[in-house]
């Protein structure tokens, strides 16, 4: 079941952003070496070219970290000043605490409450929109939010159709009061009844870690990646459709788009369909891959900081994941 966000007219938005992603960076080229597959193969379907990896001993909470550094630096504000951090990732450091927790006392934010949300590649713009509806009621000023993934540990790097997709990386953004534009509209999406198509079988209490687990490679990504494909441009096109009608404006409208960067076609075919002009949309799959929940905020990040996105530009936010789960968000942009 759908749940809507009608946001229009808010006083919320961000006041700073950063990321950061491992300098380890894995090309195509040294993909050949490793599976049955070509540089050619990987360019032509998905437009990947490389990504980055984090090194053994470097955990998703400290890329968070070292990307919330630099939204705190943005922002103009100290750790403590923080009421809340969000965290979302699908490769926590650990079943409990959360990585929010650990991010918190890297970070030394003794103030802020904390706590991860689980939402796939959706996960930014659900935590995004999570953190606007603190801010909105008043029960926060200041909300931190962290995307953050270490992908190759989890990636069988065996499996020649979703090796070559993933990569490592961590997104951050503060999230306040503005005094113009801000967050418009937001929707979110949900349908487990396609929750396994995109899946880490093992691992959790359905099925716990042991010999035969481990033996049978259930604790790295599955995907039906024909089936996903598919939904991807459908859900994408439905959900960026749902945030701009809930703005109160048209696609024509809109003058940059960012989308979860998963492939190169899944986003040409969601432009297609919105019917934006591929100009306005921003891409760097080409250069991370996948990054699951980061991928869109490091996009985001990456276009303002180059210029595509300027005060006053009207942004559109729109992802899908593994649940299945899709989601988007209109944002004015007020910096």
């Amino acid at each position: 079941m759908a749940r809507r966000s009608l946001t229009q007219g808010s006083k919320v938005g961000i006041l700073g952003m950063g990321y950061y992603v491992p300098p380890k960076i894995l090309r195509n080229s040294d993909l050949e070496k490793m599976v049955d597959t070509s540089n050619e193969w990987i360019t032509t379907r998905t437009g990947i070219k490389q990504r980055r990896i984090a090194e053994p001993d470097v955990s998703t909470s400290l890329l968070g970290y070292r990307a919330a550094k630099k939204a705190l630096r943005d922002a103009g504000i100290t750790a403590r000043e923080i009421d809340l951090i969000i965290v979302a990732t699908t490769t926590q450091d650990m079943f409990f605490p959360s990585t929010a927790c650990i991010i918190q006392q890297k970070l030394r934010a003794k103030g802020a409450a904390a706590f991860d949300i689980a939402a796939a590649c959706c996960g930014f713009i659900f935590a995004l929109n999570t953190a606007y509806h603190y801010v909105l009621a008043g029960t926060y000023q200041r909300v931190l939010v962290v995307a953050a993934e270490v992908l190759s540990k989890v990636v069988d790097w065996t499996d020649r159709n979703t090796c070559v997709l993933f990569g490592d990386g961590a997104g951050a953004c503060v999230v306040g009061k503005v005094r113009t534009g801000g967050i418009l509209s937001s929707y979110m999406a949900s349908d487990g009844t396609w929750k396994d198509l995109l899946e880490i079988p093992a691992g959790g209490s359905r099925m716990p870690a042991s010999h035969l687990t481990v033996d049978e490679r259930l604790h790295y990504i599955k995907m039906r990646g024909n089936e996903v494909f598919k939904l991807a441009v459908k859900m994408m096109a439905e959900a960026g459709n749902k945030a701009v009608a809930l703005a109160g404006i048209e696609c024509r409208d809109i003058d940059c788009v960012i989308p979860h960067q998963a492939n190169y076609r899944i986003i040409n075919a969601t432009a297609s369909r919105l019917g934006i002009d591929l100009k306005k949309v921003y891409m760097n799959v080409n250069k991370y891959g996948n990054m699951s929940s980061a991928s869109t905020v490091v996009a985001l990040t990456e276009a303002v900081k180059k210029g595509r996105i300027r005060k006053g530009d009207r942004v559109l936010l729109v992802a899908f994941g593994s649940g299945l789960v899709w989601s988007s968000m209109v944002l004015e942009w007020s910096r």
